[in-house]
Order: C-alpha cells, then sequence, then structure tokens
C-alpha cells in the first residue's frame, strides 16, 4: 500500500512538473509577435471536432476604448502590478478566513496563462500553478503583447475566440470600428458569455456596460502601458 501511494505520488509530481514546464519553455516563444497561441479550450474544440470561429488581429487594429474597457473592467491596476495584484489578493484572502463570500482576484496576466496553459477549476493546485506562471509571464512580455494574446483567445460564445470574431460575430464590423457601447457590451459578457449577449442585451448587461462605459472614458494613466510605443 505504501509503494503504491508513493508510485501515485511519483506521477502526480511529473505530471505537475511537465505542466510546469511546458509554459516555461512556451512563454519566451509567445513573445514573438508572429506567434499566434492557442488556448487549451481552443485545441479541446479541435481536438473533439467543434466548431471555432477566430481570426488573429493585432492590438493595433483593436479600438482602444475595447482595451481601456477590459482593462477598467477586469483589472484596474493591470499597468502596475507585475502579474499578480497583491493588494486583491490578500483582500480575497481575507475574506475566506473571516468566511465571507469571495470576489475574484484574477488580474488579465492570471486569467491569460489559465487559458493557455491550465484549466478551469477553482481548485488550489490549479491557482498555485497559475500566479508563479502569472508572474513569469510577466516578466518576460510586455503588457501589450499580453493583452494582445489576452483579446484574441476570450471566448465570447460558443467556439467564438477572440476580438475580431466576436466582433464580427455580434456587430457584424472590425474589432478597429467599436464604438464605446460596443466595446463595454462585450467587456461586461466575458464573465458569462454563454449567457450574455452583447448584441441582445438584457437591463442588467445594460447597467453594467453604462458603468464600464463611464470607467473606460476617465481611464487616463490606468492604461497608459497600451499605448504604441
Amino acid at each position: 500500500m505504501l509503494k503504491t501511494t508513493k508510485r501515485i505520488a511519483a506521477w502526480v509530481l511529473l505530471v505537475l512538473i511537465v505542466l510546469m514546464a511546458i509554459p516555461l519553455v512556451l512563454t519566451p516563444v509567445y513573445a514573438i509577435r508572429g506567434i499566434h497561441p492557442v488556448s487549451m479550450l481552443m485545441l479541446w474544440d479541435n481536438v473533439t471536432i467543434r466548431p471555432v470561429l477566430r481570426d488573429w488581429v493585432s492590438i493595433d487594429d483593436v479600438a482602444p476604448v475595447m482595451l481601456h474597457s477590459i482593462v477598467m473592467s477586469e483589472d484596474g491596476q493591470f499597468c502596475r502590478h507585475r502579474g499578480v495584484d497583491w493588494g486583491e489578493m490578500m483582500a480575497v484572502v481575507d475574506q475566506a478566513l473571516e468566511g465571507e463570500e469571495t470576489r475574484g482576484a484574477s488580474t488579465i496576466t492570471m486569467q491569460t496563462v489559465k487559458n493557455l496553459f491550465l484549466w478551469n477549476d477553482r481548485s488550489f493546485i490549479r491557482k498555485g500553478m497559475e500566479l508563479p506562471l502569472a508572474l513569469y509571464f510577466d516578466f518576460v512580455l510586455s503588457k501589450r503583447r499580453i493583452m494582445e494574446i489576452y483579446v484574441n483567445i476570450a471566448e465570447w460564445d460558443t467556439g467564438v475566440y477572440g476580438i475580431e470574431a466576436a466582433s464580427q460575430h455580434y456587430f457584424g464590423k472590425p474589432a478597429a470600428q467599436l464604438t464605446a457601447r460596443q466595446a463595454a457590451l462585450l467587456t461586461v459578457s466575458l464573465p458569462a458569455p454563454d449567457a450574455r449577449n452583447p448584441a441582445d442585451p438584457s437591463a442588467t448587461l445594460r447597467k453594467l456596460a453604462r458603468r464600464v462605459e463611464r470607467l473606460a472614458a476617465r481611464s487616463g494613466a490606468y492604461v497608459g502601458c497600451l499605448d504604441a510605443g
């Protein structure tokens, strides 16, 4: 019994090492602008022969208000932290210790590495892998490149990946031509892409979008790292 337990533990450790090694190798490759990374969900869709709609687009061809909306809604400190927002993380830990319902503390960088390399659940194992990967990802890649990858692998509807495909899918226009209201609607649909339709928003979704639109209009220095340089 002891030998079996040790063997299982060894295999688990080996799997974790492999899972960590793959991102360490691929991250520097993903720093190359000509490389178009795919997410684990996209790979799974391809394996299961499910239709995938995706058209990679340069960050230069995405309406700035779309990028500003995402930052101000998803990760206001994106330009200031180094992959992990420790202040938000500690606040969540404190809430959990006090028995309160916790809010999400994932940064855009953390969401990106999760989509690229990990899986969808809320286990401590996944989160424990996500944190160092986010720090490494932020160290190797520029903020603009992280955002470029994020908006190109995010899922906006079943099988609809990336902002260009989403913009065409919902509004029939390229991502470069999105208005402030359309950008806000796309942003607030991200947490639940299967249930929220930016092209036919509910009253609640419109209310959330108005808030994001106001935040994006006042984003200022919060989005300075996304300026072309």
